[in-house]
């Protein structure tokens, strides 16, 4: 067995131990979580350094500004484009929810069924509380997304 030492904040690899006696995993197993646990309470430093550098910038930190923006708008924008589409539709139920929430993902209301049924029938892959990633809409596919919703939500009404 050999141990690889580096810095916690310039972590980066795998580490596999092969053994032949299987009564010593476990121990084996606990030792290792004692020492992985330090490193996940210590990020790596290559973020804050990046951080630094665009905060210190004004050029960077603008730029940054502008993107979380145009991001930021693009999340709304597809919330938005969802609900209408729903609303076109006449899907059952009031969509409102999927505009009020804000971030990233989502919870659709659908319910697992349905969200089951997304899966298999779709191939719109999300949790099975109904909770989506937002950004995974686009103005090429939000429509696929409200028909494959309305289908589901038509076909399995609300029953949990």
């Amino acid at each position: 067995m050999s141990i690889v030492v580096c810095s916690s904040d310039e972590r980066v690899g795998n580490l596999a131990v092969v053994v032949s006696d299987p009564s010593v995993v476990q121990t084996l197993r606990s030792q290792l979580t004692w020492i992985v646990r330090g490193m996940y309470s210590n990020p790596p430093a290559h973020g804050a350094r990046v951080v630094t550098n665009v905060l210190a910038n004004k050029q960077l930190f603008d730029e940054w500004k502008d993107h979380i923006k145009a991001m930021s708008s693009r999340v709304t924008a597809m919330r938005e484009a969802l609900r209408a589409e729903l609303v076109k539709l006449g899907t059952p139920g009031n969509w409102d929810h999927i505009v009020k929430q804000i971030g990233l993902f989502s919870y659709t209301g659908l319910t697992q069924r349905q969200a089951e049924y997304l899966i298999q029938e779709y191939h719109i892959y999300l949790l099975k509380s109904g909770r989506i990633n937002v950004c995974g809409l686009n103005p090429s596919n939000v429509q696929y997304m409200a028909r494959a919703m309305h289908d589901a939500v038509t076909k399995f009404p609300n029953e949990e």
